[in-house]
């Protein structure tokens, strides 16, 4: 069990944060052991052909038989939105005096050796490493970036929003057991329920913050493997299931009849909040014509909007739900 230990100052500063090079380094589990994230392998098989083209030995050496992965690739988000090439450059950054005792944090407890290729690099780390943060970035390019990551972007800015709702109307302890199964939040102790390291792990965030950041790539509530970095709790997604490409939801008729088929279809598309990018995705056309009905049912008080980072995020108001029979409101 890890414990994170918060004052009042540490629970106020707690923030979320999204992490594309996270979410790339943890999709290898993807491909390490297949089936395991069902809700992801429906968009991970239209990216096989892609990943194929690669040269993948070195990438799927780094995933453990027990899903680890080692901390330095998930460093923690230093905003709430970075891009990919800002948290690249932690990565390379690394000393690569500290490429071994990571690597072997990852490997060597409950006797796993560290695998063929991470063995023979580490004679020449700083190369290594190189080699790591090259063969990364090229996946991203290749696999992630051009269709998947905007779509999943969109998804996790939505958790985000979300939870920051629940904090507003809820409070801390609320958000913390609407996180997830494994979080218990008692007496200004944060616990995930689950053993990652040989040791239990009680950590002192001690004015460091506490960041929490969405993955689809977690069944739970999941942190670093060493206790000694910035305090950093990943937990499973919200919504991820749109990503295995679900049924849209129709429009009422009546609704098509008031508003015209494509706000109509919108707005019942709009079930959970979503950027422009998404829902142009979503209903194969463009960001063009998304920006404009968009427009016109913000105007007309049918969804709301906020901004998180650089996106804005959509989502039904009130009377939206009503008018699309989903009169939900959390």
């Amino acid at each position: 069990m890890h414990r994170f230990r918060l004052g009042l100052a540490d629970l106020a500063s707690t923030s979320f944060a999204c992490s594309p090079i996270q979410e790339a380094a943890l999709s290898l589990r993807m491909w390490t052991h297949p089936g395991y994230y069902v809700l992801q392998s429906p968009a991970f098989e239209r990216l096989r052909p892609a990943f194929e083209r690669l040269d993948s030995t070195l990438l799927l050496s780094l995933v453990a038989d027990n899903r680890w992965v080692p901390d330095f690739l998930t460093p923690r988000p230093a905003s709430p939105a970075p891009d990919f090439r800002t948290e690249l450059a932690v990565v390379r950054a690394l000393p690569p005096e500290e490429l071994r005792p990571e690597l072997e944090q990852t490997f060597l407890p409950n006797g796993r050796p560290l695998p063929a290729p991470l063995a023979a690099g580490l004679a020449d780390p700083a190369r290594l490493l190189a080699r790591i943060a090259d063969a990364l970035e090229e996946y991203w390019e290749l696999c992630l970036a051009p269709t998947w990551w905007p779509q999943a972007r969109a998804v996790l800015e939505a958790d985000l929003v979300y939870r920051a709702r629940v904090l507003a109307q809820q409070g801390a302890a609320a958000l913390f057991a609407n996180l997830d199964h494994r979080l218990h939040w008692e007496d200004g102790v944060l616990s995930i329920n689950r053993r990652w390291t040989p040791k239990d792990g009680e950590i002192t965030v001690d004015g460091r913050g506490l960041v929490l950041v969405p993955t689809f790539f977690a069944r739970g509530a999941i942190t670093m493997i060493s206790n000694d970095r910035a305090p950093q709790i990943s937990y499973p997604a919200r919504g991820q299931g749109g990503m295995a490409g679900p049924p849209l939801p129709v429009a009422p008729r009546a609704l098509e009849q008031l508003l015209g088929a494509p706000k109509a279809r919108l707005l019942a598309v709009l079930v959970e909040p979503a950027s422009t990018t998404d829902l142009a995705y979503r209903l194969g056309v463009t960001p063009g014509a998304v920006s404009q009905h968009l427009a016109v049912l913000h105007q007309t008080g049918l969804v709301t909007r906020a901004r998180h980072g650089r996106s804005v995020l959509y989502s039904r108001s009130p009377l939206g739900d009503e008018l699309t029979g989903d009169p939900r409101r959390s």
